[in-house]
């Protein structure tokens, strides 16, 4: 089932409605989608290099708007809608337990983190309305990490065009990784000088 939901996203490229697709799935990833946009994001840059910035903005807008969805959900909802969503990603709460932790040890960077890598970033938006954490700290850790993953790839797709595509498919995940590792280090080295 993932995998017809993967190539009908892909097919949507070919269409003109495109980038209002890849702006929608962006959003409803950040909040209860299971695919995440980057599939539509590649397939849009490798057909239209030229456009790969606006498309990566696009998607990083819808992103955010939909974390903030996701944020009122685990605030306002999170009996009735939230949990069962979660049921579908941390059946047994593990990552949620996790993320509580998360939150108390390192707060914002705990949430840049998971918009950058490949943490299921939805877990993440409907927690922080669950533990009320600060809503424009969220707001702006979804802004830099979501941005920073989405305009990486539009950036890789605009200056290298197509042959990247295939690259940053079999690596996307190192590459996210690798990232967040730079950020840790950064971090770590602002906080001892």
């Amino acid at each position: 089932m993932l995998k017809r939901g993967y190539h009908w996203i892909a097919g949507l490229s070919h269409t003109p409605y495109g980038e209002a697709a890849l702006f929608l799935i962006a959003l409803a990833e950040s909040s209860f989608f299971p695919i995440p946009p980057d599939v539509l994001l590649l397939a849009l840059c490798a057909g239209q290099p030229q456009r790969s910035l606006r498309f990566a903005a696009s998607c990083g807008i819808g992103s955010v708007l939909g974390g903030i969805l996701g944020y009122t959900i685990g605030w306002i909802a999170f009996d009735s809608l939230g949990q069962p969503l979660l049921q579908l990603y941390d059946p047994q709460q593990d990552v949620f337990a996790q993320i509580e932790t998360l939150y108390q040890t390192w707060g914002f960077w705990g949430v840049l983190a998971a918009a950058i890598t490949p943490i299921p970033y939805k877990v993440f938006t409907i927690a922080s309305g669950v533990f009320h954490f600060s809503l424009p700290q969220f707001i702006l850790a979804s802004l830099i990490g979501r941005n920073l993953r989405f305009f990486l790839v539009g950036g890789l797709m605009y200056w290298g065009g197509p042959r990247f595509q295939q690259w940053l498919e079999a690596s996307f995940d190192t590459v996210a990784w690798s990232a967040l590792a730079v950020m840790v280090i950064g971090i770590v080295a602002v906080h001892f000088l």
